[in-house]
């Protein structure tokens, strides 16, 4: 494993569990309840944490998809209406141990050739923080929409 030079460090409390509980950044930018999803027999009152994730996700793999396409020669400028959709799923793992994750991630970049997509969104997920802390733990699977 490679180390990092930090350049940021982020942070969050979560109290209680994500049925009731509650999770807040110091800076107050993130301050909400946590709930389970409706499709595990909550209301849906709050986010939940696979929900968070698809956030951070899906906008870190953009941004690393910014970040190859400005390194390229010549530089390519994506389309603002650019994105990623992160489909986090949660479930019970094949070995019954707990609980795992898988990822879908649509990739939409407008005006792009579908080859230079997906050559842009592999290059990326070597970029992207999330990617690499997900590969080889979690399947994610690549769409371009």
């Amino acid at each position: 494993n490679a180390t990092i030079m930090i350049l940021y460090t982020a942070h969050a409390t979560s109290v209680g569990e994500r049925g009731g509980g509650t999770a807040k950044t110091p800076d107050g930018a993130l301050d909400g309840k946590l709930d389970h999803p409706v499709e595990m027999g909550s209301k849906g009152d709050g986010v939940n944490p696979e929900q968070l994730f698809a956030i951070g996700y899906a906008s870190c793999f953009l941004g690393a998809m910014k970040f190859v396409a400005s390194k390229m020669t010549p530089p390519l400028k994506l389309a603002p209406e650019s994105s990623t959709t992160a489909y986090v799923s949660f479930g019970a793992r094949d070995d019954g141990e707990g609980f795992g994750l898988e990822v879908v991630m649509d990739v939409n970049l407008p005006g792009l050739d579908k080859a230079v997509a997906k050559d842009l969104a592999a290059k990326a997920h070597v970029v992207c923080p999330y990617s690499h802390a997900t590969k080889g733990n979690i399947k994610v699977t690549t769409n371009i929409v």
